[in-house]
């Protein structure tokens, strides 16, 4: 699959993903915008750039993409239908009809390599996954995209010790650091200090390699996964802000699963 071969092409292809996920979400009713607004510029830096993939979804050699914080998978859809792994009729009429699920759902004929409704699912399958690769001494990598808060869940942390313990450097833990989770920041339901600090102080007592990046930069973005590894998992903590792209959903709890207003949307966007 052609790669995008600079970071001017991918905030172009960034911009075009998002206003197309915007679109289809209004038009159908589907609400988790915000979620999945922050995770854009993530994803389309690993499909456009990153990721060893080919025009088909399940080449056995694919590097494999678990997207965790499955309720903001709107992004993922707007890029599968990009680069053909969904039918985009099937995106068209997604929540009106489509097999498409609101919280994602395994279809690897589509590209979507696990079921993450349940947060805290989608890095034990990923961390699985890398260590199978490991025992077939596979070369894929595995990239798992968790949401900041959804590492309030302990079996992500279960995960790591495993991954760490068998010096899975084929993972790649990217956290989508918007300090929201659900209807709430973090320091309002469990985190003790900045959310960022906090996770990068338990990621790097549990033993993997930490590095930060800014979430809606390209560039940020493939420095931060190009870092050594040191035989350990690497994990990216991307600074990102919910509903990135529409200004009065940015940062406010409240549109973690409403949709903006026509009013609302006169503030205006960031994209063209």
């Amino acid at each position: 699959m052609e790669k995008l071969s600079s970071t001017e092409k991918l905030k172009l292809k960034a911009d075009i993903i998002r206003k197309r996920l915007v679109e289809v979400a209004i038009r159908n009713g589907a609400g988790h915008i915000a979620p999945s607004l922050s995770s854009v510029d993530i994803l389309t830096t690993l499909y456009y750039q990153v990721m060893n993939i080919s025009d088909s979804p399940d080449w056995e050699n694919r590097d494999r993409l678990v997207f965790s914080k499955a309720h903001g998978a709107y992004g993922l859809y707007a890029i599968l239908a990009d680069i053909g792994y969904i039918q985009q009729k099937d995106w068209d009429t997604f929540y009106a009809g489509s097999f498409l699920a609101g919280c994602i759902e395994r279809s690897p004929e589509h590209g979507i390599e696990a079921s993450c409704g349940a947060l805290g699912h989608g890095l034990p399958i990923a961390t699985g996954i890398a260590f199978g690769a490991k025992l077939q001494k596979k070369e894929y990598m595995t990239y798992c995209v968790v949401g900041d808060g959804e590492m309030q869940e302990g079996s992500n942390w279960e995960a790591i010790q495993l991954g760490v313990k068998y010096q899975l450097d084929n993972l790649i833990i990217i956290v989508d650091c918007n300090g929201l989770q659900a209807m709430d920041f973090l320091t309002d339901v469990l985190s003790t200090e900045n959310p960022m600090d906090d996770l990068e102080s338990k990621f790097t007592a549990f033993g993997t390699t930490v590095v930060r990046c800014d979430g809606h930069d390209a560039a940020s973005i493939i420095e931060a996964l190009n870092q050594p590894k040191n035989n350990k998992p690497l994990t990216v903590l991307a600074k990102t802000v919910k509903g990135y792209g529409i200004r009065a959903m940015e940062n406010d709890p409240k549109f973690h699963f409403r949709i903006p207003t026509p009013k609302e949307l006169e503030q205006g966007v960031r994209y063209e």
